[in-house]
């Protein structure tokens, strides 16, 4: 299997074992490394020997921060589209194999895990995370949208918590991922090491039920009313007028969060998440998905995100609505309409 520098890929007893390697980099995932892992699924998934998978990353600070993105900037700067397509749409492909894997996955997410990470991370069947775990779906920042397959988890979450973090870019704690349905177990991270040797050694996955310990608190679950509340409506417009009509702590903060969004992002993240419900079905999430990032470099904001936030690192990106409430029901519309030839493949 790969052995490639930046990712380790091997059989290690009953388990198939992926571990992220480039911890300098917060497990950033390249291009190279999502194939790596497509090739891996495919091949393991017929592999008698390999009983279960197991993801895992070097370092303390991140499962995997997101997808490499310096790439795709450079080409996409050069009226080049075709080398991010590209990627989002193997990145995709992986993340529909991830979801349907055959086997238990087992994945161990401490620090970051966000944007590509949880397209790695977070659709396999015992996502475990620990007392440093921050996850999050922060991509409306840099003009694209909860992407990975993320649309799907989101939309599962319980009532419209999943508008509230695809829009907000919100991190959660291992008690918050637990409560949103981005992870399953909480393990402390001490115990990970002798849990994995006992994973491979026997291929008993339910030893991971066996080391859990209950979740922490869930200072989002304390939120959910109002969340509920101000996130019922259909269209960001909604969402804007109900948080301005509402008082208090929640409302402020919330409008401040959303405000730091790429405002053609925020207004598609909500119409994604709104479309994931009403299929439940990850080929879906992600055609959907990638014919809005299909389109982000050339006819929305993901250039002038990654200059800002990346590049330049002004924090001052001109996005191309100068507001929230100027995105109409057209822009996301024309985001999200099939692309024809170039719909997303499985």
């Amino acid at each position: 299997m790969s052995q490639s520098t930046d990712i380790h890929i091997r059989i290690e007893g009953k388990a198939g074992r992926i571990t992220l390697a480039r911890p300098a980099a917060l497990n950033a995932l390249t291009y190279e490394m999502c194939l790596a892992i497509d090739a891996a699924l495919i091949t393991w998934a017929e592999t008698p020997a390999v009983e279960m998978l197991i993801l895992d990353a070097e370092g303390d600070k991140a499962f995997c921060s997101g997808g490499d993105i310096a790439e795709m900037y450079a080409t996409g700067t050069a009226g080049d589209y075709s080398y991010g397509r590209k990627f989002w749409a193997d990145e995709y492909r992986m993340n529909a194999r991830m979801f349907d894997f055959p086997k238990p996955v087992a994945s161990f997410l401490q620090g970051f895990t966000m944007g590509g990470g949880v397209g790695v991370g977070c659709h396999g069947s015992h996502r475990v995370v620990c007392e440093t775990s921050q996850i999050a779906m922060p991509e409306v920042g840099i003009g694209l949208v909860p992407d990975v397959g993320g649309s799907l988890i989101l939309a599962r979450a319980p009532g419209r918590v999943g508008e509230y973090l695809g829009t907000t870019a919100t991190r959660m704690g291992p008690g918050d991922a637990i409560f949103a349905g981005f992870a399953d177990y909480y393990i402390p991270r001490e115990a990970w090491g002798p849990l994995i040797e006992t994973l491979c050694e026997t291929g008993d996955w339910d030893e991971i039920d066996r080391s859990a310990l209950p979740a922490p608190d869930s200072p989002l679950a304390a939120l959910q009313p109002e969340i509920d509340a101000a996130f019922a409506g259909s269209t960001l417009r909604d969402i804007l007028n109900l948080l301005h009509q509402t008082d208090g702590d929640f409302a402020t903060e919330t409008l401040k969060k959303l405000g730091r969004g790429a405002p053609l992002s925020v207004a598609s993240a909500v119409e994604l998440v709104h479309r994931a419900r009403t299929r439940d079905d990850i080929r879906h999430a992600l055609t959907q998905e990638y014919r809005f990032t299909a389109r982000s470099m050339e006819k929305g904001d993901f250039l002038e995100g990654i200059r800002a936030a990346i590049i330049d690192k002004d924090k001052s990106p001109k996005w191309r609505h100068d507001a929230l409430d100027a995105v109409g029901v057209a822009d996301v519309s024309a985001m999200l309409l099939p692309l024809g030839a170039d719909e997303l493949k499985f």
